[in-house]
């Protein structure tokens, strides 16, 4: 796992990279000078990991793929982008810690309510939850997989730093071992197939 605080000037993030043709096409349509730096750190984080952006490609869907067969995530949330590569399917998020999240819970929580309702710190749980489903959307890839509907997340204590996963759907009953940790005013979410699934 990889993460960037970006601090750089774009200018500096644009130096010493090697982009393909697409990457090129797709920072010149960002209009948002937030979404280039962070797309550029994202090629540092690859570069980090020994990889070039030609080895990074993306499937009709939009998911990331690595040429090596490697799995990989990405994530980005202001200043802060990670990347996640690993032998097994992978999902990362990073969510800044917001109070809006309480007002849209009710779209994305549903097997998870009564723990919510228990807990002392509701935007810190809440997003752990949001970041934790969002990464089995991205390791998943399928889709009309619904997070309330489909992804449920365990209770938790936050100084665990720790939980399990599921994803239900259709044929599928999928375990995750999820892990979270704050950085700044921002969660970071992490899963892996559990082990014992």
């Amino acid at each position: 796992m990889y993460v960037w605080k970006i601090s750089e000037s774009e200018a500096w993030l644009r130096t010493g990279l090697d982009l393909s043709e697409n990457s090129r096409n797709r920072l010149f349509t960002m209009s948002s000078e937030l979404h280039r730096r962070g797309f550029l750190s994202i090629r540092h984080l690859l570069r980090e990991a020994g990889y070039t952006d030609q080895n990074l490609y993306y499937s009709e869907e939009g998911k990331p793929h690595l040429d090596d067969d490697k799995y990989i995530s990405i994530t980005h949330s202001y200043e802060f982008t990670a990347i996640i590569i690993s032998e097994v399917p992978v999902g990362i998020d990073i969510e800044k810690l917001r109070e809006k999240i309480q007002r849209i819970a009710p779209k994305f929580i549903g097997y998870e309510e009564e723990f919510v309702k228990e807990v002392q710190e509701p935007i810190e749980s809440l997003t752990v939850i949001w970041g934790a489903k969002e990464s089995m959307y991205k390791l998943y890839g399928k889709k009309g997989l619904g997070f309330k509907a489909h992804c449920y997340v365990e209770d938790f204590e936050l100084d665990m730093q720790h939980t399990i996963a599921r994803i239900v759907y259709e044929n599928d009953n999928l375990k995750f071992d999820v892990y979270f940790h704050q950085l700044e005013n921002f969660m970071m979410a992490y899963i892996l197939p559990a082990h014992n699934a």
